[in-house]
């Protein structure tokens, strides 16, 4: 389920806290500490400190979105660069490029456009990666990641596509 509290004004989660999509309207919310205030982004409730986990983000045929996880510390007031130095570790689709968010970008050569995307955490060993869930073919895998004994989210940064939590 995705973190009411984290949500960006602009994004508007769907009762169920599966679905979210970006607006035209900002929304009258609280800005509490929790909140993105200036990026379209969106946490999940639950954060991982340990073990093995996955699930899947239903894409669509969006054009622009990236999807993740982030550091529970991660900068939420301003812009922000979302890439692995910051404490998230997602892969985008943006202007039609395919990127992981390494520093710098990574470029990702792919012939084809995941509808689903499924996420890998191994929070024991660092281990971050990105897959088509459809086909299970691997899009990216991050080198070791430092959670600096955080709690990991998933995180969503949602542009002009409607993204949902599958699992």
């Amino acid at each position: 389920m995705l973190d009411l509290d984290t949500a960006n004004p602009w994004l508007i989660v769907s009762e169920d806290q599966k679905s979210v999509r970006r607006d035209d309207k900002q929304q009258d919310l609280p800005d509490n500490p929790e909140r993105f205030d200036t990026d379209p982004c969106v946490l999940g409730c639950e954060g991982f400190s340990s073990g093995r986990h996955y699930w899947e983000v239903e894409v669509g045929d969006g054009k622009d979105w990236a999807v993740g996880v982030a550091r529970e510390s991660v900068r939420r007031k301003g812009e922000s660069t979302f890439i692995s130095d910051e404490g998230v570790w997602a892969v985008q689709r943006w202007g039609g490029q395919f990127q992981a968010l390494t520093s710098p970008v990574t470029p990702l050569s792919m012939n084809w456009v995941p509808r689903r995307v499924g996420i890998y955490l191994d929070y024991d060993r660092g281990q971050v990666a990105f897959f088509d869930a459809d086909n299970e073919s691997l899009i990216f895998t991050f080198p070791l990641a430092s959670f600096m004994r955080e709690r990991i989210h998933p995180w969503l940064w949602v542009w002009n596509s409607p993204l949902s939590l599958c699992h």
